[in-house]
């Protein structure tokens, strides 16, 4: 997991950095509400360990945007606040978990251990290429981190093309798999939807890639 530390205490900042780098994480540290969520937007983080009271931005003002924009990261709340309502209120903001300073180390190792096992089970229901990531659970979807608001048909044609990356898929196979044949082999509905989709991706053709004469295709992320 990629970890970014959110702590403006020095020395605990530096104890966590250092004894979860020790422990094979990579980390990085914000030591206030802004710096963390200008590091957390622009980079991928797996987990943010966040305190709650931070300088400039309130570490649950933190914790909404991150939510808002990047709900795929889990965050782990410290709080010096030993108040039930507080917890509560994070936890029901996005917080993943919530740990109370002082704490023991080898508690929040454990805590994390735990919150990467969700993340590898949640992970195998992401689907991405690109900017493009979509929650077959949840069925939602984003577009630079921005939810897309997509109907049924349009996000199963969708997630049909991001388990085939890179697979050119016909028009006729995409209709068997979709619409399971219900539709005349005739039809331009698979151009329809596709049309649709990529107006609310702001695709230009580059995303969904036409292959003339065969089907569409979305090719591997990584060769993009």
């Amino acid at each position: 997991m990629k970890i970014l530390i959110v702590e403006d205490e020095e020395r605990l900042a530096s104890f966590l950095f250092r004894g979860l780098k020790a422990e094979g994480y990579f980390c990085d540290v914000a030591t206030d509400g802004e710096k963390a969520l200008q590091t957390c937007l622009s980079g991928d983080y797996d987990l943010v360990i966040l305190d709650r009271m931070l300088p400039k931005k309130d570490g649950m003002y933190v914790l909404t945007k991150i939510k808002e924009k990047k709900p795929e990261t889990k965050v782990l709340m410290l709080t010096a606040l030993d108040d039930t309502e507080d917890r509560i209120l994070g936890l029901r903001s996005g917080a993943d978990d919530y740990l109370g300073k002082p704490f023991d180390f080898e508690e929040l190792l454990a805590r994390i251990e735990a919150l990467s096992r969700r993340f590898s089970q949640h992970a195998e229901d992401l689907l991405k290429s690109g900017d493009v990531v979509m929650d077959v659970d949840q069925r939602l979807v984003w577009k630079n981190n921005i939810v897309v608001k997509m109907t049924q048909m349009e996000f199963d044609l969708l997630r049909y093309f991001l388990t085939n990356q890179g697979k050119v898929l016909s028009r006729e196979k995409i209709l068997s798999r979709v619409w399971s044949n219900s539709e005349d082999p005739m039809t331009n509905i698979v151009d329809v939807y596709i049309r649709r989709i990529r107006v609310k991706l702001n695709d230009d053709g580059s995303f969904i890639e036409t292959v003339r004469g065969v089907g569409y295709r979305v090719s591997n992320s990584d060769q993009r």
